[in-house]
């Protein structure tokens, strides 16, 4: 295939099945002619209401802990008031310098692995540095309107395509919904790079 594969992803940092994807979602770009599409969004957007989330909670953290046992991964929960939208706004900065990636697992990491409050600026800062983001240009890309709208234009755009939840990956016309969709998503690249496909 001469042109890469488009991968959407969409993407809420206050999601702990976005930080279980963070540690298993690179294979689709390390092993695949593809690139990724990046749609983060803020607040609440894409996902359960506060009520919902309240009540699914118990069951929601046994889900997780089992899947980070699997992953052999840390899951100690941020603070309930933790509010991803800064950390949304700045991964379209870091996606600009290059460095989403890193910014990714490093901000998904210290927030689900190490139970910090990503909403807090200080925090975000600290770890902007710690991947080789510029902290001036890093702190104002946070608080940029223009950034915030572009987090709320993923939200609507999501509902365009019927996302109703993170993360979500599209391949073409193709939506799947959750970590645990990985797999297909593989297996659908698989089928799209098979000799012969066009």
């Amino acid at each position: 295939m001469s042109q890469p594969i488009g991968v959407r992803l969409f993407f809420n940092f206050r999601s702990p099945y976005c930080y279980l994807a963070s540690k298993t979602l690179w294979a689709m770009f390390d092993n695949y002619p593809t690139s990724l599409h990046w749609y983060p969004v803020g607040g609440w957007d894409l996902r359960s209401s506060p009520d919902v989330a309240r009540s699914k909670m118990p069951l929601a953290r046994q889900d997780i802990a089992r899947f980070a046992r699997r992953l052999k991964i840390p899951y100690n929960p941020p603070p309930p008031e933790t509010d991803p939208t800064l950390a949304g706004a700045g991964s379209l900065y870091a996606e600009h310098a290059g460095l989403l990636r890193p910014y990714i697992q490093t901000v998904m990491h210290a927030e689900w692995g190490e139970g910090k409050n990503i909403g807090d600026p200080d925090v975000l800062l600290a770890l902007a540095e710690q991947i080789g983001l510029d902290r001036q240009e890093f702190a104002d890309a946070i608080h940029r309107e223009e950034n915030h709208r572009q987090l709320l234009r993923h939200a609507e755009i999501a509902k365009e395509h019927g996302v109703i939840g993170v993360p979500t990956f599209m391949v073409g016309e193709q939506i799947f919904w959750g970590q645990d969709r990985i797999d297909f998503v593989l297996e659908e690249l698989d089928r799209l790079t098979e000799p012969g496909d066009d």
